[in-house]
């Protein structure tokens, strides 16, 4: 795979510009006013509320055809329901209206690198040179975005120089990923040093991320996913468990947790437990659809034989993000009817 983070980073949603767009969009469709006109949308996609989100959009994109703003927002929700080539296509169109803005050209290059996993070799190769691109272009428009630091040196580690990667130009984005997010900065390490074979020192790399943020359960998930690569199962649900013992908040970790309990098909009842947790929760994440969750749910509880849970979880997919393709295992209601 040429870019596939089993934990990502907690993203920041960017929004600027100018949101004339949306204000228009509003105040044409009767909603409240708010100080941050892109409230609305930044909620629906922060929640999962993919089809809430793309009413909007195509609203705004309909009084602004060309606005970058809006064009990427429907690009992250597109990119949320796995729609690689309408997202592709929409955060082209951002990147088009505004060159300038880095975290427009991030959002293109995870595009890029989301449809190159499903593409022939020949097409990934392609993609994946432009992903990198697009990578080093928001780094160079913002020496200080973490995200694209932390994605750039992720793709580095995973893809080799031809298509413009390699782990000397991870090693060499560290010192700049450490001023900006430290515990990133141990994450990227502690990925070089496993590409190295260098296990010991990869492990004491992502416990130093725990020290540096002890109250934090996302060093532990990452933990957790280190373990379960090297096939240490019982320090892997130890950590897994710690870290989902400090999310108070029933956040993202706790999906985290749930997706490497699954892979390793442990605990289902936990994993079911996590996800609704998370689901019940106001700290829900653009990382973490509540609509993809809900689908994550309903193939647990499928394969745990209850299929009228399974049902019900489907059908709030649908109504969250009709766009979005289930695939649960074992219950009718899966496909669309």
């Amino acid at each position: 795979m040429l870019f596939n983070r089993e934990s990502f980073l907690r993203r920041t949603i960017f929004i600027g510009g100018s949101l004339v767009w949306l204000s228009m969009a509003l105040a044409a469709n009767g909603w409240a006013r708010h100080a941050d006109p892109a409230e609305p949308v930044r909620a629906d996609i922060a929640f999962g509320r993919a089809n809430a989100a793309l009413l909007k959009l195509n609203a705004a994109l309909a009084q602004n055809p060309s606005d970058p703003e809006a064009h990427n927002l429907r690009c992250r929700v597109f990119y949320q329901e796995e729609q690689w080539d309408h997202a592709i296509a929409d955060c082209e169109a951002a990147v088009k209206a505004s060159p300038a803005d880095s975290n427009f050209h991030l959002w293109l290059g995870r595009a890029y690198g989301q449809k190159a996993e499903r593409v022939s070799l020949i097409s990934a190769f392609k993609l994946a040179r432009k992903l990198a691109a697009e990578f080093q272009q928001a780094v160079q428009l913002d020496s200080r975005n973490a995200d694209a630091l932390a994605d750039l040196g992720e793709f580095d580690v995973e893809a080799p120089s031809i298509v413009g990667g390699g782990v000397n130009r991870a090693i060499a984005l560290v010192p700049q990923l450490q001023a900006v997010n430290p515990i990133a900065a141990l994450s990227l390490q502690a990925r070089i040093a496993e590409s190295k074979k260098d296990y010991p020192t990869a492990e004491s790399q992502l416990k130093a991320a725990i020290a540096q943020s002890p109250d934090s359960p996302g060093p532990w998930m990452d933990l957790a996913s280190f373990y379960r690569r090297r096939g240490r199962p019982d320090d892997m649900l130890t950590a897994v468990h710690t870290g989902a013992s400090l999310d108070h908040l029933h956040g993202s970790a706790l999906v985290d947790g749930a997706s490497i309990l699954t892979r390793e098909h442990l605990e289902p009842q936990t994993a079911i437990q996590w996800l609704q947790q998370y689901l019940n929760s106001q700290a829900q994440t653009e990382d973490a659809p509540s609509f993809a969750v809900r689908a994550k749910l309903a193939d647990l509880l499928s394969q745990q034989g209850d299929t009228a849970g399974a049902e019900q979880q489907i059908a709030a997919v649908r109504a969250l993000a009709s766009g979005y393709h289930i695939s649960v295992r074992g219950a009718s209601a899966a496909e669309g009817e």
